[in-house]
C-alpha cells in the first residue's frame, strides 16, 4: 500500500503493509526521537505531530497519516534545541528517553496556552512517562524557558 506524507518538512512517498504503525514508519526513516516505550499508548515517548496536534504514534496506524503532515522532534531542532538546555539545567534529563515526547507536548501545549498555570503543565504532561524524575525538574525547566521567553518578549503578553 502507498501512502504519502510530508515528514519534517520533506515530501515522502513509501510502500508499506497495511498493518505498519505510524511509530515504524517515521522510524524506518531514521526520526529515532521517537522512541518505543509502552505500545500501550500509556508514555509519551512516540508523540509526534499528525498537522500540528500531538499524536501517539505506537497507537496510529501509518495510513491514517497518508496525505498529512507529520513533524518530529527532528523537524523541530531550532524550537526544541532552546528548551532543552532549561530541561538540562534543571537536572529533568537523568536519562534523557523521555524527553522527546516531554519536549513534544511542551511545545504543543505552549501552542495551545502561553500562559500555563503548574496545574494546566503538570495536566497536559500527565501522559508522559519519566521514570527517573519526580517531574519536578521538568517543571521548573518549563517554568524558566515561559520566563526566558517572556522577557524575550516572544510569549504573547
Amino acid at each position: 500500500m502507498e501512502i504519502k506524507i510530508n515528514l519534517n518538512g520533506k515530501d515522502i512517498c513509501r510502500n508499506i503493509e497495511p498493518d505498519m504503525l505510524l511509530i515504524d514508519f517515521v522510524r524506518s526513516l531514521g526520526c529515532v526521537s521517537v522512541k518505543r516505550g509502552c505500545d500501550t499508548s500509556n508514555c509519551g515517548l512516540c508523540t509526534v505531530f499528525v498537522d500540528e496536534q500531538p499524536v501517539l504514534s505506537c497507537s496510529v496506524l501509518a495510513v491514517r497519516a497518508n496525505g498529512h503532515k507529520v513533524v518530529t522532534l527532528e523537524g523541530l531542532q531550532e524550537e526544541a534545541s532552546e528548551f532543552a538546555a532549561f530541561i538540562a539545567d534543571q537536572g529533568a534529563e537523568q536519562c534523557g528517553f523521555c524527553n522527546p515526547g516531554f519536549m513534544m507536548n511542551t511545545i504543543a501545549l505552549l501552542k495551545e496556552n502561553p500562559h500555563p498555570s503548574d496545574e494546566e503543565i503538570l495536566a497536559y504532561l500527565a501522559g508522559n512517562l519519566c521514570r527517573c524524575s519526580g517531574y519536578e525538574g521538568q517543571l521548573r525547566g518549563i517554568k524558566a524557558y515561559l520566563s526566558f521567553q517572556e522577557q524575550k518578549g516572544k510569549v504573547g503578553n
